[in-house]
């Protein structure tokens, strides 16, 4: 069951805005087919288009190359020095797509294949670190995809470490979007490559391909990707003011395309927009209800601020509502997550934020259970009785002619 109590709090559950100037913020468009632009500070989403629809990825799935990578030199289990085996297969998805030029039965160390990686693209830097992280290309995919549902990539499947045209291999904007925050989150010392903007390998000087490195946006990484006269892809990264947003653009018809909606976003998103606080770290937002346990409910808290970016001179309303399932059983620990604060503007989606238990608490007495019990099956059949009364009225709206 899934409870969802209304946010009281006043000033957030009806916010509203001056309209001056209202047009600028709410009636930006973008030719892009599928498009995600987020605060990564306090992950309102400021424009979405068909964000979680399906598209094959081209490069930009070497991000998720990438964070395997990362996470093994987090954890010791690769150094930057650890050098990788370059193999005949390896070799030839170089010589026929993006490359660093990589020479066939040689070694190179890690750092220099993850900037054939992000700054080149080359699809034989990418085969060359599956292969050495997962033994295979095909194992490292199941990698990838173990590692994504991790992340939280629910709708993105890889087939390969470099982005193939394979019709398996998809994702979201709104995947590549989490994926891009957990990068720049997760490892702030490896970041650094994705705004790197040439890398020579082999006596070959290539630039990064990643448009908004080379504009007036401050952009300072991910990547881009692009399939044959198609999919013209784009996630990126740029900070102004201390401000950092993230920008994904999947299936642009053109490079050109792609570029002038990344500067375009950018831009609109630095300019059109006013930071509302909602909450301090480990405020409570609200309480969630417990079963069986000493206290009846537990309060709920964020472990950072939580601000939303409203559209500057928006007239819509901030709403809200916290998402759990339950209620709890006890006992339950502190700092567990266990419900999410999703606060809408309008009927857009600003906000998704986890919420965790502020305090723990401990099993209740047995009479405190018992009663706990019997309430829950009260409330089970009743609903049980509604779904049953629901149905009866379909069957004979569906059959008036029965008596």
């Amino acid at each position: 069951m899934v409870y969802a109590p209304f946010l009281l709090r006043l000033g957030l559950a009806a916010i509203l805005l001056p309209q001056a100037g209202a047009a600028m913020a709410q009636n930006f468009t973008t030719t892009a087919p599928h498009v995600l632009a987020m605060d990564l500070d306090s992950q309102t989403i400021l424009l979405e288009k068909a964000a979680d629809d399906p598209v094959a990825p081209a490069s930009v799935a070497k991000l998720m190359t990438a964070e395997l990578v990362f996470r093994d030199l987090r954890k010791g289990a690769i150094t930057l020095d650890t050098p990788f085996y370059i193999s005949e297969r390896a070799w030839k998805a170089g010589s026929s797509g993006s490359s660093m030029f990589a020479r066939v039965n040689t070694k190179i160390r890690v750092e220099d294949l993850l900037r054939g990686l992000i700054v080149q693209s080359g699809n034989d830097a990418a085969i060359a670190l599956a292969e050495g992280l997962g033994g295979s290309e095909e194992n490292f995919a199941a990698m990838m995809n173990v590692r994504a549902l991790e992340i939280g990539l629910g709708k993105s499947h890889f087939t390969d470490a470099w982005g193939s045209p394979d019709p398996a291999q998809v994702v979201s904007a709104r995947d590549m979007a989490t994926l891009a925050a957990h990068l720049i989150k997760t490892y702030p010392e490896y970041y650094h490559y994705f705004g790197e903007k040439e890398f020579t390998w082999s006596k070959i000087r290539q630039l990064n391909r990643n448009p908004i490195l080379f504009v007036d946006v401050a952009g300072d990484g991910l990547k881009v990707g692009n399939l044959p006269d198609c999919c013209y892809n784009l996630v990126g990264s740029a900070v102004n003011a201390g401000q950092r947003l993230i920008v994904v653009i999947l299936d642009a018809r053109t490079a050109k395309d792609r570029a002038e909606e990344a500067r375009r976003i950018f831009n609109w998103g630095f300019r059109g927009f006013d930071a509302k606080k909602l909450y301090d770290a480990n405020e409570t937002v609200g309480t969630a209800k417990v079963f069986g346990g000493a206290l009846a409910e537990v309060a709920l808290v964020s472990d950072s601020e939580l601000r939303v970016l409203t559209p500057r001179g928006s007239a819509e309303k901030l709403s809200g509502k916290i998402v759990y399932t339950g209620p709890l059983i006890a006992p339950v620990p502190a700092g567990q997550t266990v419900a999410r604060l999703k606060i809408y503007r309008g009927a857009s989606l600003a906000l998704d934020a986890p919420l965790k238990t502020a305090g723990a608490v401990e099993l209740g007495p047995l009479t405190q259970r018992a009663r706990d019990a019997a309430l829950e099956l009260g409330l089970q059949l009743f609903h049980k009785g509604m779904a049953s009364a629901v149905q009866a009225v379909q069957k004979k709206d569906a059959n008036p002619a029965s008596p």
